[in-house]
């Protein structure tokens, strides 16, 4: 496990969360390069999407309160721990790393909070900076459009990574989210909260 920090988040001080504890890019972390075998540590790292989405979530807590959420590629789980502080009914994570799981989980029970292993019929379903490669993004458009086909709620936290489709959804909101200049060459990103439209 990397050596990480409980730390407050930086949109979203209400909540702390493990995070690397030095200046350092994602790729730094695997040796500098990509393993298709080793997912690289995304849960070490608090991204925009990601705080975009707690913070709308911590000011909007009717969003999810008393519904079930799925957090989809968690990452440290920030989203989901947003959710279950403001009083979702249950909230449960997926990542295809199983230290995300792991991450999200521990963060979790740092603000004194859990999440639950497997979530069946989400009612809202929660996904930050998933848009990043043209490979993964028809995927995840599949994911979340059938959620949203099943009746739940979609909402994403995206800083203008080049492959959000941004025709299939409606702009909620935006916010200004600190991140280490290490990890996206700069200090901040203007970072958007998006529903997706019913189909």
């Amino acid at each position: 496990m990397l050596p990480t920090t409980l730390t407050p988040v930086p949109l979203a001080p209400e909540i702390s969360l493990f995070l690397v504890n030095r200046p350092v890019g994602l790729f730094d972390l695997t040796g500098g390069e990509f393993r298709s075998d080793l997912p690289p540590p995304f849960w070490a790292f608090a991204w925009a999407g990601g705080q975009a989405l707690a913070r709308f979530l911590l000011d909007h807590p009717h969003e999810v309160a008393g519904r079930r959420v799925l957090d989809v590629a968690t990452g440290s789980g920030v989203a989901a721990i947003a959710a279950a502080h403001c009083g979702a009914a249950a909230v449960a994570v997926t990542d295809i790393d199983p230290a995300a799981v792991e991450a999200a989980n521990r963060n979790a029970s740092a603000n004194g909070l859990s999440l639950v292993g497997h979530l069946d019929e989400p009612q809202v379903v929660l996904a930050g900076d998933v848009f990043y490669s043209p490979t993964v993004t028809p995927k995840m458009v599949a994911t979340l459009r059938a959620a949203r086909r099943a009746g739940a709620t979609v909402l994403v936290g995206d800083p203008g990574r080049g492959f959000f489709p941004g025709h299939l959804f409606d702009l909620v909101t935006e916010y200004v989210v600190p991140v280490p200049a290490a990890l996206e060459d700069t200090e901040s990103m203007v970072t958007g909260v998006w529903r997706l439209r019913g189909n």
